[in-house]
């Protein structure tokens, strides 16, 4: 197992977590705090983890520009910079080293919540070479989990942990829209998509879990790659901010259900706290009003990318040689097509943070209040 040496620092949040690839190392926290985290989706959460398990993939996120914002290289993560889970898991702190039992991150790109062969059995070609879905996925927090507890001491453990489940599903659906071009097929897997999710948490639960968050998936209809292969010359098929309507509705379809299998389960754990983090409108607030913040008129065009529209081009995507990135990736919503910028991940987790888009509403990591202002001004210092 691979691990780089990254560390940073974001004041006033009451969890410190360093990212690396696989394993999240948490400092000593309060009592009133979560003493680790254990996140569990895709390539909007993975930290680096594909890239040290599986060959080379495409967009290559271990190639520049990849990551120069924050880091000033590329590791894995899909983006120019920080992902919402870095901004979720901050705290002053010194940091214990190798200490699994304060944070993992299993979350791997291009992971669905279906099995692999799931899809290869209704003839669609997964990217990803090897299944990392979210069972395989729960299945190696299982295999770990003697690592960080005993019978005795699992409640304690993971009754004061903060378990991230997803964002997973948009890979589910994403797969076969590339290559059935075709809304009703992928529709009707959102029932067995959601019934995953659902059976990971409840398993979850059942072995120790009191605190989760579970996000939805952000608004396809926004996203530059199928607004570049879904293009129409249809007007009334776009909203007023360009993204396209009838993708945008699949995706709240997906929220919906998951919403409502949610509130089930609330019922069934009533002494668990289980949040659902609305990743959809917490964008749509972005691209319909991309000039409040600071994005101007590159709310749907791609920082890094190869021409076109949009500014994305599946033969030339970002990593290619030839390829570079805009000069200012903070004015820019996408990233690379597929994947928002840093600068979007912030303004998403300031909407969790506060409140406006988490159900229920709660004082999502026990960190002090802070203004607008306060987060814009954090302070980032390697360590």
């Amino acid at each position: 197992m691979a691990f780089s040496s990254q560390l940073w620092s974001l004041q006033r949040i009451c969890l410190f977590v360093v990212v690396f690839p696989l394993v999240l190392f948490l400092a000593p926290v309060s009592a009133d705090c979560y003493s680790s985290i254990f996140s569990f989706g895709d390539s909007l959460t993975d930290t680096g983890n594909l890239y040290f398990i599986s060959p080379p993939q495409s967009p290559n996120c271990l190639l520049p520009p990849y990551g120069q914002t924050h880091f000033q290289h590329p590791n894995g993560r899909c983006s120019d910079g920080r992902l919402v889970l870095d901004f979720l898991s901050f705290k002053n702190g010194a940091v214990e080293l190798g200490n699994i039992q304060q944070g993992v991150n299993f979350a791997v790109a291009g992971a669905t919540a279906l099995s692999r062969s799931f899809f290869e059995d209704k003839g669609f070609t997964v990217e990803v070479t090897t299944n990392f879905s979210l069972r395989v996925q729960l299945d190696w927090f299982k295999e770990l989990l003697p690592s960080l507890c005993n019978s005795s001491s699992c409640e304690k453990v993971l009754g004061s942990s903060l378990f991230i489940v997803g964002e997973i599903g948009g890979n589910d659906y994403g797969y076969p829209l590339s290559q059935a071009n075709e809304f009703e097929v992928p529709v009707t897997y959102i029932p067995q998509v959601i019934s995953v999710i659902t059976s990971a948490i409840m398993e979850l639960i059942d072995l120790g879990a009191v605190t989760l968050i579970v996000p939805g998936i952000l608004p396809l209809g926004c996203n530059p790659a199928y607004l570049t292969g879904f293009a129409t010359t249809d007007e009334e098929e776009y909203d007023r901010a360009g993204c396209l309507k009838w993708l945008n509705m699949f995706h709240e379809h997906h929220n919906d259900l998951l919403q409502i299998e949610l509130n089930q389960l609330r019922v069934l754990y009533p002494l668990t706290n289980i949040i659902y983090a609305d990743f959809f409108n917490a964008a749509l607030q972005i691209y319909k009003s991309p000039e409040n913040f600071g994005f101007g008129g590159n709310a749907l065009k791609v920082c890094c990318g190869g021409g076109g529209p949009y500014n994305y081009n599946d033969t030339a995507v970002c990593g290619n040689s030839g390829v570079i990135a805009c000069d200012d990736p903070s004015q820019y919503v996408s990233w690379d097509g597929y994947h928002l910028t840093e600068a979007a991940y912030r303004w998403i987790t300031k909407g969790l943070l506060d409140g406006s888009y988490t159900t229920p509403k709660f004082n999502l990591l026990c960190r002090t209040s802070e203004t607008s202002e306060d987060f814009n001004n954090y302070a980032m210092k390697w360590q």
